[in-house]
C-alpha cells in the first residue's frame, strides 16, 4: 500500500521547507535509511531520509519549490501501483465527498488513505506530529507533557520536553484550542511524523479520526487510546500506555512504568525477580518499593580430596541486564561507525612544550574577570592554524573537496548519555576570554540537555580533551564532515632536555587524526608545526 510522505517539521520553529535537491527520482528503488531529499529549514539544509521501502511513485515539491509543513512531499508504494485516487483526493476533496454518497454498503472501502485526511478532519483541529528536532533524529521520547488533555493551548505555549538523540528540548505548539489527546506517553519512545497530539474546539470527539489513520498512530498509543477499550484484540499489540518493556537474559519482555524501571535501578533490585501487581503483570512502584529478595541457599561445602575438611568455594549468582540504548548513544554508534569505517583515518604525533603556556596563562588570568583554560589557548591555536593550513579545514564531498573560508571549531563535550560537540562560530575571530566564556556556557548547556541544534551544527575542526581526566595521550575518531579532530592529552611535569641540560620540565601530548582522502601527510605534519608554535609562544596569539 502506497505511503504519503509529507514535509516534515526538521527543526522546532519551521513553519515551511524548500526542496534544495532530490536525491532520488520518480521511479528509483528506495530502502529504508535511504537520503531522499535535502531540505533547506530556517536553520540550515539538512539531509531527510526515508522510513519507508518501495519505489518512488511521486513527487509532491520540486527542486527549488518551497511548501508547508505536513504538505505531501512523496509517495512511496510498489512499482506500478496506481495513486490516482491519493493524488485526485488530495486535490479535489468535494468530487470525493459525492463519490462516496453514491458507494453502496456492498461495495468495501479500505481504510482511509492519508490524501484523503483533510475530508474526514473536522474543523479546527489540528494533528501534531513527533517533529524531527535535530539533523540526526529517527525519534523521540517524550520526557514531560506540560499540558494535559483538557487544557487549553495558546500559540507558543510549551507543550512537551522532547528528548532526542542530541538534548532535551521544549516543544511548542503552533495553534490554540484544546488538547483533545495525546499519542505518546511520558517515557514513551515514538519514530518522526507519528502523531504526537490533537488540538481542537474543546469537545470535539476524535474516536473517527485516530481510527482511520493507523499506520501513522503511535504503536503503543494504538493499542489503547482510550481507556473504554476493552476487546483482546486492542490490547493484544502493546504494553499499557504508562509501560515500558525491559529484555531480561532470558529473553522474556518484563512490562514496567518508567517510575519504578528508575527505582528498581536506583536499589539494584532486579526486574525479572519481582512479580507485577499492574495490568497485564506490569510492575509498578510500590512492587518495587516492597520487593524483598528471597534468601539465598548456602552452597554445599566441597571436602578436599584425603582431608576431609571442606574447601571453600565462591558463593554468588549470575546476573545481567539488558539496557535499552538512548537516541543519543544509537546516533553516536551510527555516525562515528560511518565514520572510522568510510574515512581512512591516520595519526600524527607531537609533543609541546608548555612551560611558556603556563607562565603565560597565570599572568592572563591575574586579569579582573578573565579565566582561560589551557583547552581555551588550544582551541584558539588550532584555529589561528588552520587559516595557515586551509586544507586541513575541509570537507570531503565524494567529486568535490568542499573548502571552507569560515573556521568554526567544535569542542567535544562529555554528557551523561554520551558526547555532544556544541561549535564555536567563526573562532578565528575570537579572543581567549571570549573563547572561555563560550566553552563554558555551551559546555552548562550540553550537561544540562538545553543545547539547541543551532549550537550544534556546522564545525570544520573538532578537540577533544581528556588531559583533565589523566589521559596523556590518545586518538580520536573525526567528527564527520570535517577533516581532521586535535586529541589533546594532559600536561605532565617531567625530566626533559633543554639547552644540553636535564631540567624539569612540562610537557603535553597532541594527537592529530586526518581524512587521508583530503589531508595527506605533509599537510596534516606541517599543520601541527604551526599548530607547536602557537602553543609553545602564547604571546603569538595575542598579537
Amino acid at each position: 500500500m502506497a505511503i504519503v510522505i509529507n514535509m516534515p517539521r526538521l527543526s522546532d520553529t519551521m513553519e515551511e521547507g524548500t526542496v534544495a535537491k532530490w536525491l532520488k527520482n520518480v521511479g528509483d528503488k528506495v530502502e529504508e535509511g535511504d537520503i531522499l531529499a535535502e531540505i533547506e529549514t530556517d536553520k540550515a539544509t539538512m539531509e531527510f531520509e526515508s522510513f519507508n521501502e518501495g519505489t518512488l511513485l511521486h513527487i509532491g515539491i520540486q527542486e527549488g519549490d518551497g511548501a508547508p509543513v505536513d504538505t505531501l512531499l512523496a509517495i512511496i508504494g510498489e512499482e506500478g501501483e496506481d495513486i490516482s485516487a491519493l493524488l485526485n483526493g488530495a486535490s479535489a476533496p468535494e468530487a470525493k465527498a459525492e463519490e462516496k454518497q453514491e458507494e453502496t454498503a456492498a461495495e468495501p472501502e479500505p481504510v482511509a488513505s492519508e490524501a484523503s485526511e483533510s475530508v474526514e478532519i473536522p474543523e479546527g483541529v489540528e494533528i501534531i506530529k513527533m517533529p524531527r528536532l535535530s539533523d540526526t533524529m529517527e525519534e523521540g521520547t517524550v520526557a514531560s507533557w506540560l499540558k494535559k488533555v483538557g487544557d487549553k493551548v495558546e500559540e507558543g505555549d510549551i507543550l512537551a520536553e522532547i528528548e532526542t538523540d542530541k538534548a532535551t528540548m521544549e516543544f511548542e505548539s503552533f495553534y490554540s484550542g484544546t488538547l483533545l489527546y495525546i499519542g505518546t506517553q511520558e517515557g514513551e519512545s515514538s519514530p518522526v511524523d507519528v502523531i504526537l497530539a490533537i488540538i481542537g474546539p474543546e469537545g470535539t470527539d476524535v474516536d473517527a479520526l485516530l481510527a482511520s489513520k493507523p499506520s501513522t498512530a503511535a504503536p503503543k498509543a494504538a493499542a489503547a487510546p482510550k481507556e473504554t477499550a476493552t476487546t483482546e484484540s486492542k490490547a493484544a499489540p502493546s504494553a499499557p500506555a504508562e509501560t515500558k518493556e525491559v529484555v531480561a537474559n532470558d529473553g522474556q519482555r518484563i512490562f514496567v512504568s518508567p517510575l519504578a524501571k528508575k527505582i528498581a535501578s536506583e536499589k539494584g533490585v532486579n526486574l525479572r525477580d519481582v512479580t507485577g501487581s499492574g495490568d497485564n503483570g506490569r510492575i509498578v512502584k510500590k512492587d518495587v518499593e516492597n520487593f524483598v529478595p528471597a534468601p539465598k541457599a548456602a552452597a554445599p561445602a566441597a571436602k578436599a580430596s584425603g582431608t576431609g575438611a571442606p574447601l571453600a568455594l565462591p558463593v554468588g549468582e549470575e546476573s545481567v541486564e539488558d539496557v535499552k540504548n538512548n537516541q543519543m548513544r544509537k546516533v553516536i554508534a551510527k555516525r562515528l561507525g560511518e565514520s572510522k569505517f568510510t574515512a581512512p583515518h591516520y595519526y600524527l604525533n607531537i609533543e609541546v612544550d608548555m612551560d611558556n603556556a603556563k607562565a603565560s596563562r597565570v599572568q592572563i588570568n591575574s586579569l579582573p574577570d578573565t579565566k582561560v583554560s589551557f583547552n581555551d589557548m588550544v582551541v584558539k591555536a588550532c584555529a589561528m592554524a588552520l587559516r595557515k593550513h586551509p586544507q586541513v579545514n575541509t570537507s570531503w564531498n565524494g567529486d568535490t573537496t568542499r573548502y571552507n573560508h569560515h573556521i568554526s571549531v567544535g569542542v567535544a563535550v562529555a554528557v551523561e548519555d554520551g558526547l555532544v560537540v556544541p561549535v564555536l562560530k567563526f573562532t578565528d575571530q575570537m579572543g581567549l576570554s571570549q573563547i572561555g566564556a563560550s566553552v563554558r556556557d555551551l559546555a552548562g548547556k550540553a550537561r544540562t540537555k538545553k543545547l539547541i541544534p543551532a549550537e550544534m551544527e556546522g564545525s570544520t575542526f573538532t578537540v577533544s580533551n581528556l588531559g583533565m581526566f589523566g589521559v596523556e595521550s590518545f586518538t580520536s575518531i573525526i567528527n564527520q564532515p570535517n577533516s581532521a579532530i586535535l586529541s589533546v592529552g594532559a600536561i605532565v611535569e617531567k625530566p626533559v632536555v633543554k639547552d644540553g641540560q636535564i631540567v624539569v620540565g612540562n610537557t603535553m601530548k597532541l594527537t592529530l587524526a586526518c581524512d587521508h582522502r583530503t589531508v595527506d601527510g605533509a599537510t596534516g605534519a606541517q599543520f601541527l608545526q604551526t599548530l607547536r608554535a602557537f602553543i609553545e609562544n602564547p604571546v603569538t596569539m595575542l598579537a
